[in-house]
């Protein structure tokens, strides 16, 4: 487990998104996952699948592990036939992104990587944008979800 303070402070943000985003889908069916709730809105499903792949690909990024492999487009197309299969993913995916800042040993926020926002290697970041990148886009998805939620549960 990591003792650097930024990481530590990271963690603890973290935990209480990956919580709430977890929450916004425990107990619903297939098809309340796959439901829009309004034209054009995304369902939640696609929501979490887009912010845990985000949020993997940012802290990687941030910690300088090797970016995961990631279909960014894929992920909006995400369509749930299992919800106990989905919260499994859910969990191991959050898993592995808590994984990636406890095992950071330090963090150097001036270090420079690169986002990827194609195949290919974009833009330049420090990883200490990477990493307030990484929880803000993160908080941002756990409140559509939290806001979709409320709009099924009627």
């Amino acid at each position: 487990m990591t003792n650097d303070p930024t990481l530590v402070a990271a963690l603890e943000l973290l935990g209480r998104s990956l919580q709430a985003l977890r929450e916004a889908v425990d107990r619903l069916s297939a098809e309340q996952l796959n439901a829009r709730p309004a034209e054009g809105a995304n369902p939640l499903a696609v929501l979490v699948a887009h912010a845990l792949g985000a949020t993997e690909s940012w802290i990687s990024l941030a910690v300088g592990a090797e970016l995961p492999p990631r279909d960014r487009a894929a992920e909006f197309r995400t369509v749930v036939d299992d919800p106990t299969a989905f919260l499994a993913e859910v969990d191991d995916r959050s898993a592995t992104c808590r994984g990636l800042l406890e095992r950071a040993e330090a963090f150097d926020a001036t270090r420079t990587g690169f986002a990827r926002w194609t195949s290919e290697p974009d833009e330049p970041v420090t990883a200490a944008w990477a990493l307030l990148h990484a929880l803000e886009h993160l908080s941002e998805h756990v409140g559509h979800a939290e806001l979709t939620r409320q709009l099924l549960d009627g």
